[in-house]
């Protein structure tokens, strides 16, 4: 299992930080510190996504890991 926190920026639609955990309890960790030091950013989103592979979390969650044209040429 890989626990991966993601700092990602909506508006700018860019990945901030990415850094894998394994214990999911570490993550979490530094989920709340990341919290912390971009509280004043209304469009930067964080969160700790759990799941088998970092493959598994580009095919569900794409949007926080590829640009908009990788996005869309998925789409196509």
């Amino acid at each position: 299992m890989t626990n991966v926190l993601v700092v990602y920026d909506r508006s700018a639609g860019r990945l901030l930080r990415e850094r894998q955990y394994v214990h999911r309890r570490d993550a979490l960790a530094a989920r709340f510190e990341a919290e912390k030091q971009y509280r004043d950013h209304a469009n930067v989103e964080v969160v700790v996504l759990s799941a088998r592979s970092r493959s598994d979390l580009l095919r569900t969650h794409a949007r926080y890991f590829l640009s908009l044209d990788e996005l869309a040429a998925r789409m196509a």
